[in-house]
């Protein structure tokens, strides 16, 4: 069955869905986003609950292999010591991120340039600069003008506060010397845009009750809808199809009841993620595109990022309240961001400083270290490290490997037959150099702050949220599998606005970055649309 046909059909309403839809609304053409997942509500979020931890570790986990809902789609990571995370639904992965908000530093658009490593960007910071800007307003991001470790930017809201632990581990960068700053974060810190400010309650990443994260499904979603944007969930797309003339002609996808049906469009822009992007393009197979559809370059699936990350924990005498406040969002340290040649790796890595514990995870994690026991002296030992911890997070810095990849599995399946992607990657000796050397430095870090113990969880599994480079971007169609305005070398009406663009990873957390491409895309596709095939 067949639907009507629409001018414009994005596929998924996450960060770059979201972002795209409300931009490309303006022309006043039909758009149409599809949905794999459903809306979210916020009186449904765990902390609207008592048992809120023991809510989380099920329904919105972030895992969809642990999560299992009808929405997700299995994915096949055992051959990967990153497993995948990610969340399908109106807002996608924004929904459960806990909105940290760190820019691109230029340097990032030019790393072969500079370092002799990977590949250049087909752009550059300045470029994505005003998208960056308009996100920022449209979704409220709070910060401290002033980094000196970006050009100049400003900042629609004034920063989350620090709080006590922030002072202190403030004090330990001072005493080493090192570059430290509040984070910027995708949370409104007072009332923005009809939302009102965040409020503390600190599990941010099991979805915001307040509303104060400016995820894509209460930021950008009101205001593409108010525009006239056509939204339909629960809606999970099969294959892209293409006509003899190779253009893409739109969809087949299967509706919540299991129906297979057709939607027919003019343009189609896909806005999965860097491991959903390409295992749809893989699965849309036909005699012009045998191994996946704008696939010519075969590098579809290819060079898979995911920012291998380490986390160390410091405790503390002082009674810092550090399980209150945005979890992911405290302060952030680019010390170590750039290349150094003193070093024996290429490029660098993001410290990033985040909150403490909350109660039941304190007690288990430290019954399971052995500091907190069950029984006679629990209530003592719980009190000493309740509230007292300050984690300090490695972001490191993904280059891209061709080997590192997302390919269709040839036996597990999601709800509807459709193959899962498989994905097989390792972590590289830069990255694991870079790893030993953080380590290092966040110990010493902690110990400069006036830690009195230090727990290293090392290398963390479940930490495959950013998912980046399996569709990349760039001039030479033998290269890349888009230009260098997202549009497909192979197929002139296919766009792609995700994070399967990026060329490199950068050593931070990518979410605005995706969402300023969007918006420089979604725009590109505007000024160009009166020759937008040729």
């Amino acid at each position: 069955m067949a639907d009507e046909i629409v001018d414009v059909l994005i596929i998924g309403a996450g960060a770059s869905g979201a972002a795209a839809a409300w931009s490309l609304a303006d022309t006043g053409m039909h758009i149409m986003c599809m949905e794999q997942g459903g809306w979210t509500r916020q009186s449904e979020y765990a902390t609207n609950f008592r048992n809120w931890e023991v809510r989380r570790g099920k329904q919105l986990q972030s895992s969809p292999n642990i999560r299992g809902l009808k929405t997700d789609y299995p994915i096949n990571d055992k051959e990967s010591p990153i497993s995948i995370v990610n969340f399908n639904g109106v807002g996608g992965s924004t929904v459960l991120f806990s909105a940290h908000f760190p820019r691109f530093h230029p340097s990032d658009f030019r790393v072969k340039t500079l370092d002799g490593v990977a590949d250049d960007w087909p752009i550059d910071y300045f470029q994505l600069e005003p998208y960056y800007q308009e996100n920022d307003r449209i979704i409220g991001v709070s910060g401290l003008d002033g980094d000196p470790a970006y050009p100049d930017k400003k900042l629609p809201l004034p920063p989350i506060p620090i709080s006590k632990m922030g002072n202190v581990i403030g004090r330990g960068f001072n005493k080493l010397g090192w570059h430290w700053w509040p984070s910027d974060a995708a949370i409104i810190s007072q009332a923005y845009e009809g939302r009102e400010g965040c409020i503390n309650l600190g599990p941010c990443n099991s979805g915001c009750s307040q509303g104060a994260k400016s995820s894509a499904d209460v930021s950008y979603w009101p205001l593409a809808l108010r525009k006239g944007v056509e939204l339909k969930t629960n809606c999970r797309v099969r294959e892209i199809t293409i006509n003899d003339q190779g253009m893409a002609t739109g969809v087949i996808y299967y509706d919540d009841e299991g129906n297979e049906r057709e939607q027919k469009a003019e343009v189609v822009i896909v806005a999965c993620n860097g491991v959903g992007t390409p295992r749809l393009l893989l699965n849309s197979r036909s005699s012009q595109f045998p191994d996946g559809l704008a696939n010519r370059s075969g590098l579809v699936g290819k060079n898979l990022m995911l920012h291998p990350w380490n986390v160390m924990d410091g405790f503390f005498d002082e009674g810092l309240e550090s399980h209150l406040g945005p979890q992911g969002s405290c302060v952030l340290s680019q010390q170590f961001y750039e290349t150094d040649p003193t070093r024996d790796f290429d490029r660098g890595y993001g410290i990033q400083v985040t909150r403490g514990s909350p109660p039941i995870a304190t007690a288990i994690n430290g019954y399971a270290r052995g500091d907190i026991p069950w029984g006679r002296g629990h209530h003592e030992a719980f009190r000493k490290h309740f509230g007292t911890n300050i984690s300090v997070s490695i972001c490191i810095e993904d280059l891209p490997e061709l080997h590192n990849s997302v390919t269709l599995d040839s036996d597990l399946t999601d709800g509807n037959g459709i193959p899962a992607p498989r994905i097989n990657y390792r972590i590289s000796e830069n990255s694991q150099k870079m790893l030993a050397h953080a380590r290092i430095k966040s110990r010493e870090l902690l110990e400069a702050a006036g830690a009195w113990k230090i727990h290293d969880h090392g290398q963390i599994q479940y930490a495959g949220w950013h998912l980046l480079g399996t569709a990349r971007m760039g001039t030479d169609p033998n290269n890349s599998v888009v230009n260098e305005w997202g549009r497909s070398h192979d197929v002139k009406n296919l766009f792609i606005v995700d994070g399967s663009l990026f060329v490199t990873s950068a050593a931070g957390n990518p979410t605005t970055t995706i969402q300023a491409l969007a918006l420089y895309v979604a725009d590109a596709i505007k000024k160009n649309l009166t020759n937008l095939f040729d």
